[in-house]
């Protein structure tokens, strides 16, 4: 294996990590705050404030190393992607900033359940994922003029795309899924059957609209005869595999059965897909112009960046485990006996 395989392949894995660890966090914000806006709070807010506030704080570490790393094994990224992304990049930090600023005045405040606070934590939930998953849609090309003053992105086809709005659809309803599924399963540990009960529901509503959306995505690469299209076409069964445990997690949550085994269905449904994306778009990190092999980093920085990397991924997994055998799945916090771990 290449060096440019194993940087981005390890950079691939903490980006999965982000995707899974930050749509359980950004979709627990929204439920939280639908949950007071249509007086269902009583029944979901103490199970999800529950997660959130050991978690909401370490969520961002995968996303960190990532763009560090992205710049570190592929220097000319911060060229081409630091100028197109300017405008993206800075309202999803806004966003991020928002909802770190509200999450910690809602709950260190005396505040709590205040409706205001809780719905911008939960909107701008929705809006970062949108707003990142742009980097989706310009990596595939067509969205980037390059001229005597650098690449420069098109706006006007960036928002008109069909393709963008489809991807920032998948995006959404992602969260809003995988998160579901997860506090599914998360109020059925805490023995809360009717918060159990309501993500359920949730989580089989947006089921439907990750799949039109899935398929919409699909739909319009083939439509634009876009490259990538193509390439998935030869991996088109890792993508079949990712629908059949869809299927299977999905029947689970029909069945009101095996919630445990529904989370792990979907975070193999979710890394089969995320991979095989991955891997159809290789080598381009932006088509036309950029790709794995010429804008790589030399050898000895690749080296030390692939161990610091590995070493980071090997403390990172440990600690979170921790997090969650120490805080979520301790069965006296979750069951809300013992207040002292808050």
């Amino acid at each position: 294996m290449s060096l440019e395989i194993l940087g981005i392949s390890v950079l691939w894995i903490f980006l999965f990590g982000y995707v899974i660890v930050a749509s359980i966090d950004f979709g627990a914000g929204f439920f939280n705050a639908y949950s007071l806006i249509t007086g269902k709070n009583h029944i979901l807010s103490k199970v999800i404030k529950r997660y959130l506030s050991p978690v909401w704080e370490i969520t961002n570490v995968f996303l960190v190393f990532f763009f560090v790393g992205i710049v570190g094994f592929f220097p000319q990224t911060a060229y081409y992607y630091g100028t197109i992304l300017l405008v993206p990049a800075s309202v999803a930090l806004i966003l991020l900033t928002i909802r770190g600023s509200y999450y910690a005045f809602e709950s260190y405040s005396g505040m709590r359940g205040h409706k205001g606070y809780a719905l911008a934590y939960g909107l701008a939930g929705l809006f970062i994922p949108a707003s990142l998953s742009v980097v989706l849609t310009i990596s595939e090309g067509g969205f980037v003029m390059m001229n005597e003053a650098g690449p420069q992105l098109d706006y006007g086809a960036l928002l008109t795309s069909p393709l963008a709005w489809s991807i920032v659809a998948l995006s959404v309803t992602a969260v809003l899924y995988i998160s579901a599924i997860f506090l599914t399963w998360y109020a059925q540990k805490a023995g809360d059957q009717k918060a159990s009960d309501l993500m359920r529901k949730y989580a089989l509503v947006w089921g439907i609209p990750l799949i039109i959306s899935a398929f919409g995505v699909i739909i319009e690469l083939r439509s634009t005869d876009n490259w990538h299209y193509e390439q998935m076409i030869d991996l088109s069964w890792l993508f079949i595999v990712s629908g059949i445990l869809f299927l299977a997690t999905y029947w689970l949550l029909w069945a009101k059965s095996k919630y445990g085994l529904a989370v792990t269905l979907l975070i193999f449904q979710f890394a089969t897909a995320f991979f095989a994306y991955g891997i159809s778009h290789y080598p381009y990190l932006l088509y036309p112009y950029l790709t794995v092999h010429d804008s790589f980093t030399n050898e000895t920085m690749a080296i030390v960046l692939v161990v610091a990397f590995i070493a980071g991924l090997c403390l990172l997994v440990p600690s979170i485990y921790l997090v969650f055998k120490l805080f979520i799945f301790n069965k006296g916090y979750i069951s809300g006996e013992d207040e002292t771990h808050v």
